[in-house]
């Protein structure tokens, strides 16, 4: 009895799943409403995402536009991208915010770039820790005589393979994402 790779596909799959949205989140010089998916609100005693109390919109590649459906979360939302990591200045204009993307500079292209290896490598170094759990998994069956010799080896091919495919996913994600911050 070989192990079932099942569960740690999908493990391995929400891990990419993970990465792209990281990804959404690096903002190289385009509107990307997905920029804001990591910034929390503080809204009536709890975080909340602005997605969820605000209107978001893209009226130009370089502009998003957030309109929040209660004006009174406007300095919330404000102070909230303030203090983020986006590197962005809001302009409140008393009934929607306005955030105007940058064409960013040759270093800073080159900065995200590097930001998007460092994540790319963080990503693998997850797939390769379900590998490791799914590899002790099975030794532990041969342990117990639920497999045989041939179907640990059998078993661990199948997940270096599984391991393998989902490693160049995760490089193709991270090529392509640093392909686009250089074109811009």
């Amino acid at each position: 009895m070989k192990i079932e790779t099942k569960e740690y596909e999908e493990k391995m799959a929400k891990t990419l799943a993970g990465l792209e949205s990281e990804f959404k989140t690096i903002s190289a010089g385009k509107a990307s409403a997905g920029a804001l998916d990591r910034i929390q609100v503080e809204y009536f005693g709890s975080k909340m995402p602005i997605n969820q109390i605000a209107e978001i919109k893209i009226p130009d590649p370089r502009t998003l536009v957030i309109s929040p459906w209660d004006a009174s979360a406007l300095k919330s939302i404000e102070k909230a991208i303030q203090t983020s990591d986006l590197g962005i200045n809001p302009q409140n204009d008393g009934k929607l915010i306005r955030l105007a993307f940058p064409q960013p500079t040759e270093e800073r292209r080159k900065e995200l770039a590097k930001k998007v290896e460092k994540l790319a490598e963080e990503f693998k170094v997850a797939v390769r820790n379900v590998r490791r759990d799914a590899n002790e998994k099975a030794k532990d069956m041969k342990k117990n005589s639920e497999m045989t010799e041939d179907e640990l080896k059998a078993s661990e091919k199948l997940i270096q393979d599984l391991t393998d495919k989902y490693i160049k996913n995760i490089d193709t994600a991270a090529e392509n994402k640093k392909k686009e911050i250089m074109s811009i």
